[in-house]
């Protein structure tokens, strides 16, 4: 009947063969606490009325059951029970948001997590060199970690200290401090009572050495002097930075004042950033490896050319810009740069080549290469001509204003080169290369 009915309420005899009344109450409460259960009983005593509201029975009633009695306890149990599902209800629903909450927090956790993660691998996937990994290294470490200071050592096994590479930007001298250790210059140190205690700073560097031999992070949440670390530094991580299984540097993150301490959590972010740091080192030197050969390869073939027949360079003059905007494309570099090669010896008046393009609609970075490339072919010794006298050179530029070259440039260039805006780059056969200053 419980499964397949709905009871309100149950009026039970405490005594039936099988089952009797206070294990039918039990086994009712457990099925569904909101039906309400009235014991009948001849026999009253104390134990069974203990029984009765040990086993959820509401109330009991003495036989002979008088039906005006029963007609009372019929509407006291159901205004009783009334209150007892709405409260059961309401339970529920709090209970519900309780774990809704819950859940949210730990969603939130989760994203942050996330958040965290994805910046770390984003902002080592856009580096452009091993100084710029570095500082973004210490810079990302006190961000997510809220630390004081965070700094990168190099591990050189031929020193016997760690050498600092980068350090992230301390934290502003609070109102009224006259702390040396907490400068806006971004260089602190290793700790701020190295002057009374010399062997505080000594301490730290022997620890980073040991992390960088032993290749296991440390983690220090509550500084007790027991890892040799000075007593101002009030929580420590230490992370070795690995490239192809070896340590190649430590990043020390430190907490010096406040409530804040780092935390495994905090120990796991700095651990794989470190790896993506030290996947991000090593990509970029396979890159300027990489890049090193080409251009020492593609110089090795202008110089070849250089000393060719006339009749040759001639030639590749018909079609060299057309060949070294291929070759570059083949490399892998952008569109951008691929133009600037394959029309830089277009004409500002459209009779260059290879196409034939009339002032604006050359890119403006070719136009620049123009008024350059002209330069440094006329004013250094080449294999085929001696250079010429700086004078003849640059009436050679202002002479091109307009038909050549586009005027805007040419005077920005001569007006650069009167103030004194290039430097000479001495060299063997010429010392009139020049280059920027800024």
């Amino acid at each position: 009947m419980l499964e397949r009915d709905d009871i309100d309420c149950c009026f039970t005899d405490i005594n039936m063969p099988g089952m009797n009344g206070l294990e039918l109450a039990e086994y009712i409460q457990k099925a569904d606490n909101t039906i309400p259960v009235i014991i009948m009983t001849g026999y009253p005593s104390m134990d069974n009325t203990i029984k009765t509201l040990k086993n959820g029975v509401v109330d009991f009633l003495i036989k002979p059951v008088n039906l005006n009695q029963m007609e009372l306890c019929v509407r006291r149990v159901f205004s009783q029970r009334h209150l007892f599902v709405e409260n059961v209800l309401l339970k529920k629903e709090v209970e519900g948001k309780q774990r809704i909450e819950k859940l949210n927090r730990e969603l939130m956790v989760k994203v942050e997590e996330l958040n965290i993660l994805n910046k770390i691998l984003t902002d080592f996937s856009a580096t452009s060199s091993s100084s710029d990994v570095f500082k973004r290294l210490v810079d990302t470490a006190v961000e997510i970690t809220h630390a004081d200071v965070s700094r990168f050592f190099v591990i050189n096994e031929n020193v016997q200290s760690p050498v600092e590479v980068s350090c992230s930007p301390a934290l502003e001298l609070q109102e009224g401090s006259t702390d040396p250790a907490y400068k806006a210059s971004g260089n602190t140190r290793l700790s701020h009572d190295d002057e009374k205690n010399p062997y505080g700073k000594r301490n730290l560097e022997h620890l980073i050495m040991e992390i960088a031999s032993d290749e296991i992070p440390l983690l220090v949440s509550e500084n007790n002097g027991g890892h040799g670390i000075p007593g101002n530094i009030l929580s420590a991580t230490i992370v070795p930075l690995k490239i192809r299984e070896k340590v190649f540097g430590v990043l020390v993150t430190l907490v010096e004042r406040g409530e804040t301490r780092l935390s495994e959590k905090d120990l796991y972010y700095l651990s794989f950033m470190s790896q993506n740091a030290a996947n991000a080192i090593e990509n970029l030197a396979l890159y300027e490896n990489i890049y090193e050969n080409l251009f020492a390869t593609l110089y090795a073939f202008v110089n070849a050319l250089e000393v060719r027949d006339l009749y040759t360079q001639q030639h590749s003059s018909k079609s060299h810009p057309v060949i070294g905007a291929n070759i570059v494309e083949q490399l892998g570099l952008w569109e951008m740069e691929r133009q600037i090669i394959k029309y830089h010896h277009e004409r500002f008046d459209g009779t260059g080549y290879p196409e034939g393009l009339e002032g604006e609609n050359i890119p403006f970075l070719a136009r620049i290469l123009s008024v350059a490339d002209v330069y440094d072919a006329i004013s250094s010794d080449r294999a085929y001509r001696k250079k010429m006298e700086e004078g003849k050179v640059l009436s050679i530029i202002s002479e091109g204003s307009g038909s050549q070259f586009d005027p805007q440039i040419v005077e920005v260039f001569l007006n650069l080169y009167h103030q004194g805006k290039f430097i000479p780059v001495e060299t063997p056969q010429s010392k009139t290369n020049i280059l920027p200053k800024n």
